[in-house]
């Protein structure tokens, strides 16, 4: 009897039947190293303990489900099924889900996290945006209904009524949340006209609020044009979130309460000020009006007084001789004017015609001598009662 002679497809195709059947469901507990988020929303990294190592996949739409970002050096349980790859004849782990291999590990991710951006200075004071003492619109975002939303409106309505708040809702727990509380405060910032934003849920485990953990929220923060305040958990919880935002407040309602000026306070601030600016005013109107009159009653006041009255005076002889000297230039000049009138007058052409002069034209010209006059050409002479025409040959 011949032995079976098996090609690499058929051999690969039953160690792929017989895994897959064997390791339909598993859990294995190991080290992530090698994580890679490809860009299809894919995720490949390998789970490593100290003697082995076993490469994973977990799909897009699947990894959606877990509430937090793999980190090279986390230790997870992840539950799956063993798989064969046939075009390089390697095993790998088809992983369904995730989760930290206890509460210690978060923690560890939390630190390895805070170290890397707190040296590229995400952390660092100078930073920090100042935030506005009289904010006219805050940008809240936080899970939409929750009893943190809830005591940031109330909060608001006590202290500060007149302030508009724009609600950025968002999952602030579990699958997908960072990627929300990131969306939401990018729209927040394109709404150019929101002067604050708060940040904030209620309290829970370290697992609840790891959304505020991850970097996609704390760079997402870091980089916000507007001052973001924090109020995530209660006054021990501390997160990634709180250490990158312009002000940390302990809880939710903490926050808005950085946030707004106290109405209280502020009605009274100007009512103090109303009533000692109306004392100060009076009281300087009662100085400047006792100095005016002393200044008033003074001789050197009233002496400056007669002065201006005798300019007055002065003034007005001397706009009296200017009339006078005005009105008989203009006689004088009108008299020489009448003067000239009657000269023009007694030398006019009528005049002297009315003498017995006359006027000899030719060719619609005047002849002044008779050296000018052609006598074969027809000529007028103009008396004063006529003007004659004169035809040499007529």
């Amino acid at each position: 009897m011949s032995e079976m002679i098996f090609t690499v497809s058929e051999l690969t195709s039953e160690i792929k039947i017989t895994l897959e059947e064997h390791f339909s469901a598993l859990n294995v507990i190991g080290e992530i190293s090698n994580f890679k988020a490809h860009v299809s929303g894919h995720w490949y990294f390998t789970l490593k303990d100290a003697n082995a190592q076993i490469n994973c996949t977990m799909w897009r739409g699947i990894n959606n489900y877990v509430f937090f970002t793999p980190q090279d050096g986390m230790k997870v349980i992840v539950r799956g099924r063993l798989t064969v790859y046939p075009p390089r004849g390697s095993y790998q782990l088809d992983v369904r889900s995730m989760q930290p291999a206890g509460e210690g590990e978060l923690q560890a991710a939390f630190e390895r996290l805070k170290r890397k951006l707190q040296k590229e200075g995400l952390f660092d004071k100078e930073l920090k945006k100042p935030i506005p003492a009289f904010p006219r619109k805050i940008g809240i975002v936080t899970g939409a209904g929750t009893a943190a939303l809830r005591d940031m409106i109330s909060v608001a309505k006590r202290r500060y009524p007149v302030v508009e708040l724009v609600i950025a809702g968002a999952r602030v727990q579990g699958e997908g949340a960072a990627e929300e509380i990131s969306q939401a405060i990018k729209k927040l910032n394109k709404l150019n006209d929101i002067d604050l934003i708060i940040v904030a849920r209620g309290g829970g485990s370290l697992e609840d609020l790891w959304a505020f953990n991850e970097e996609v929220v704390a760079r997402t923060i870091f980089e916000s044009e507007i001052p973001i305040v924090s109020g995530v958990g209660h006054e021990i919880d501390f997160t990634i979130a709180d250490f990158v935002a312009d002000y940390r407040a302990p809880t939710p309602s903490a926050a808005m309460e950085i946030a707004t000026p106290d109405i209280n306070e502020i009605f009274a601030f100007l009512n103090e000020f109303s009533y000692n600016t109306t004392i100060n005013i009076f009281d300087k109107i009662d100085r400047y009006k006792s100095n005016v009159q002393q200044i008033s009653g003074s001789y050197g006041f009233k002496n400056p007084l007669n002065r201006i009255k005798n300019f007055y005076q002065y003034l007005d002889n001397l706009v009296y001789k200017l009339d006078g000297l005005t009105t008989n230039k203009l006689k004088h000049l009108n008299n020489i004017l009448n003067l000239k009138n009657q000269i023009i007058h007694s030398h006019s052409v009528e005049k002297n015609l009315k003498k017995g002069y006359t006027l000899i034209r030719q060719n619609g010209k005047l002849i002044p001598r008779a050296k000018q006059l052609n006598p074969g050409e027809q000529f007028s002479v103009k008396f004063f009662d006529k003007e004659v025409k004169i035809n040499p040959d007529a």
